[in-house]
């Protein structure tokens, strides 16, 4: 299935390198997001993964996009499936344009929301908790999709990015397939680089908090193959932690505080004028005294 082109994600994601992939980020996301305290949490894309399964927050969604290859291979659901009872995520008043909006899914089994990523349907400051796993190498406008999920997060909330690394074999393998007319992982725009991710998340006021690299086996097709390299793993991750095929990011979003100050007041400096008391002399037993008759 390998040798041929790949155009979709969920054909890539039942094959071996698929599996590999998506067993490695479901470990770490669950590490990471367990101890990530908030109201509302939301996963963009990707529905094949379940980053907060491990999360505590007590308003967990998952958004898909009918325009994004992530949310394959799950469709938009017709009017007869929407007029079912089912619950849905909430996180306020819609202000911004939404392409349709579904309370549920029978698919996922999670609460899902349909709707736009690059405007998505949330006020300003209202979400805790935001993963986007490989969502940016599935839209063609990645820095709006950042632009929008600085918005919608609340001061010091969390910003969880899972990608390709292009400075690995897999990036490498990629390139070569691509340069073929075959391209090894689907994406609809080439894998962007973990320096390039910090200078963009940078220039939106967030902090990275902490990241990790994994995924150090070469680039195979088949499960036989990549289970003969599992000693790289460790070795990898000792030697040669940044050519990692994947990383995830953690960033917080930081609002600097602000503090007014008024015009300066120019006051004349006024010399003050102190007498110092001189000390009284004692008068000694040489000395003549003066007495009164």
């Amino acid at each position: 299935m390998l040798n041929q082109s790949i155009i979709d994600w969920p054909a890539w994601a039942e094959s071996a390198p698929g599996q590999y992939i998506l067993a490695w980020e479901q470990s770490q996301l669950d590490r990471l997001v367990s101890d990530m305290f908030g109201y509302y949490a939301l996963q963009l894309g990707l529905p094949r993964l379940d980053a907060l399964r491990e999360n505590r927050m007590p308003c967990r969604g998952l958004a898909l996009d009918t325009a994004s290859a992530a949310s394959a291979p799950y469709r938009l659901p017709t009017l007869r499936e929407n007029r079912m009872p089912c619950r849905g995520l909430a996180l306020g008043q819609n202000t911004h344009r939404t392409i349709n909006v579904s309370n549920c899914n029978m698919l996922t089994q999670r609460e899902t929301l349909w709707c736009d990523f690059l405007d998505l349907p949330f006020k300003s400051r209202s979400v805790d908790l935001l993963i986007l796993p490989h969502t940016l190498e599935f839209t063609h406008d990645p820095h709006r999709l950042l632009r929008e999920a600085e918005r919608v997060l609340v001061p010091e909330g969390r910003l969880v990015i899972a990608g390709f690394n292009s400075l690995s074999l897999w990036g490498v393998r990629q390139w070569i397939s691509r340069c073929s007319g075959c391209a090894f992982i689907p994406a609809v725009n080439d894998f962007i680089a973990f320096t390039r991710i910090k200078d963009w998340i940078k220039l939106l006021c967030f902090e990275l908090d902490q990241g990790c690299f994994g995924c150090y086996r070469p680039a195979l097709n088949t499960k036989k193959w990549l289970s003969q390299y599992a000693f790289i793993e460790a070795v990898g991750d000792r030697w040669w932690p940044i050519f990692g095929a994947i990383y995830i990011i953690t960033a917080i979003k930081r609002m600097h505080g602000m503090r007014l100050i008024g015009p300066s007041k120019v006051t004349n400096k006024v010399l003050a004028v102190t007498l110092k008391p001189t000390e009284a002399q004692t008068l000694s037993n040489d000395a003549p005294s003066i007495g009164y008759r």
